[in-house]
């Protein structure tokens, strides 16, 4: 059987032409600032999303981490979406690594906090019992939402309630070139209404390792030394960046392909009255989308695998999504097997 796996676009395999990279990439010592590669990497994610400098880190939680942290000091909070990848899937690690409380704020179905419950959720510097709030951290595309991207008003407005607060906003852009290529503008102009960012060359960009953190030069510098902190310090890391550069030249403007293919997928399920589905929210690589019926959602995906088809799920729903390696061919043979795969359950 043909698999069609559609659970993350973590997935995804390097390009031949990152392999070939990888093979005859320059390498130093990057602990020691030494790894020419690793140093191009840097140079080039900082001009993309135009920031004074760049980490590259192993992973995106990594990422999110030193950037939290390069933000906060202990007993500073962090003011996050309550289905925000930060609050949910990074194993608390700003809390337990850096003493940094996380406060949840409610998330609308689009990705966006709501300004003002934003703004009711500051924290009074002058009270003793509060611990004083220093960070926003938004998330764009939405990956609990289903890939929503945050609108460059939104970006805008929220950063004027942090700079009137004395706050920064650090962005979990993890996909973030997806949401570029869905507002038709550089990710730069993203970035713009941030103050840090961070952005995986291992996602949709199809990279075997790696994610970049991006800010100012000082709070890079931070970041730098947290994540030796942390063990992320890695040595000859050349040899992985030379796929992240590739990533940043080369694979960017594919993912409209990606898109598409959500879309064609996201329409099939909309046209079976046995799946539930907002396609306002398809809006990138993530489709999505709720069973009707009694089934529960593990049993869904195990029927779903036996059909030749790899799902994952969100906390409320059944999610697709599309990456380099997956073609519209793959889409209709998903399409029928979610279409099998529903009549199965609903009648077993």
């Amino acid at each position: 059987m043909n698999i069609v796996d559609l659970r993350s676009d973590t997935v995804t395999l390097p390009s031949p032409e990152m392999k070939q990279a990888m093979l005859t990439a320059p390498l130093g010592d990057d602990v020691l600032g030494e790894d020419p590669t690793v140093n191009r990497l840097e140079e080039l994610a900082a001009e993309k999303v135009c920031k004074e400098a760049a980490l590259f880190v192993p992973t995106g939680t990594m990422g999110n981490v030193c950037a939290v942290l390069a933000h906060c000091g202990r007993g500073e909070e962090a003011l996050v979406g309550d289905r925000s990848h930060i609050y949910h899937w990074e194993a608390g690690g700003v809390s337990v690594m850096g003493g940094v409380p996380l406060h949840p704020v409610a998330t609308r179905s689009d990705g966006e906090i709501p300004l003002k419950e934003l703004a009711a959720a500051v924290r009074n510097d002058l009270d003793t019992h509060e611990a004083p709030t220093r960070l926003v951290c938004l998330e764009s595309s939405h990956n609990e939402c289903g890939g929503p991207v945050l609108s460059l008003d939104y970006l805008a407005r929220a950063k004027t309630l942090a700079d009137d607060r004395g706050m920064k906003v650090h962005l979990d852009g993890a996909r973030l070139f997806n949401a570029a290529r869905y507002l038709g503008l550089p990710a730069a102009v993203i970035t713009a209404r941030v103050d840090s960012v961070m952005f995986c060359l291992s996602k949709g960009l199809a990279a075997p390792v790696g994610s970049i953190v991006a800010g100012d030069g000082g709070m890079i510098e931070k970041a730098r030394r947290l994540r030796k902190m942390l063990g992320g310090g890695m040595r000859q890391a050349g040899v992985i960046a030379a796929a992240g550069i590739v990533a940043l030249e080369r694979m960017t403007d594919r993912l409209e392909e990606d898109h598409l293919n959500a879309r064609r997928l996201a329409e099939a399920i909309a046209d079976e009255p046995a799946f539930r589905i907002d396609m306002d929210l398809v809006q990138t690589n993530i489709v999505c989308f709720e069973p009707v019926g009694e089934v529960t959602l593990p049993a869904f995906i195990e029927t779903a695998r036996k059909n030749g088809l790899l799902l994952s799920k969100t906390k409320t729903s059944l999610r697709a999504v599309t990456h380099y390696g997956i073609g519209a061919e793959d889409i209709d043979r998903a399409a029928k097997a979610l279409k099998v795969t529903a009549a199965e359950v609903q009648t077993g």
